[in-house]
């Protein structure tokens, strides 16, 4: 479910799901989050975990743009993002 928590940053259109009733069977769908299936939702997902850690004091590692490391004192937390898994 990771994918759905993705923010769109373009609009996407989409026809109508088959059984969903409309006055007229030419409209669109405008969709305000992502879908299983877009192809902008691993994107979308991995930018907004991305703000997020970064927001929380993780720094970008150099060497592997999907990891992430915190370390305050003596703790150090590393974070590596595969696709959705973590």
């Amino acid at each position: 479910t990771a994918f759905l928590h993705g923010d769109l940053d373009e609009e996407v259109y989409m026809t109508l799901p088959p059984g969903y009733k409309c006055s007229s069977p030419t409209k669109v769908c405008r969709l305000r989050k992502s879908l299983y299936g877009l192809k902008q939702a691993p994107r979308q997902w991995f930018a907004k975990l991305s703000t997020a850690l970064l927001d929380y004091g993780f720094q970008r590692s150099y060497a592997d743009y999907s990891l992430f490391c915190y370390t305050k004192g003596t703790v150090s937390l590393h974070v590596l993002v595969y696709v959705d898994d973590m």
